[in-house]
């Protein structure tokens, strides 16, 4: 396995999971990850937050949750899910505290990862 994939795995993301997801192509999944940390969506999430704009934040939430999850990054699906499930629901307050640990665990990839 790829040394970037075991600093993943090491991290808590379930590269074994999501391998077979991407036809066990180490180097898509590690390509795939690199892109979900630089998704424009984290950004657009926060700003509808900010707006008060739920419908918006959930489509950026709903988003990220489905490429988080086929990639594996369990870190950043634990947190991703405490903003989606209300979002469904239309509420959007208190949400502003997940979405900065969301940041943060997202700045942590970008570490483990070299970026």
């Amino acid at each position: 396995m790829k040394e970037n994939l075991v600093k993943l795995q090491n991290w808590g993301c379930d590269v074994e999971g999501a391998l077979p997801r991407l036809i066990n192509d180490e180097d898509f999944l590690l390509e795939c990850i690199e892109q979900v940390s630089g998704d424009p969506a984290f950004e657009a999430l926060g700003e509808c937050l900010e707006k008060k704009d739920t419908e918006g934040a959930f489509e950026a939430a709903h988003s990220l949750k489905g490429i988080i999850a086929n990639t594996g990054i369990t870190p950043l699906f634990d947190i991703i899910v405490k903003i989606v499930e209300p979002l469904r629901l239309g509420e959007a307050d208190g949400l502003e505290a997940y979405y900065k640990e969301l940041l943060e665990k997202r700045s942590e990839l970008q570490k483990v990862l070299g970026e």
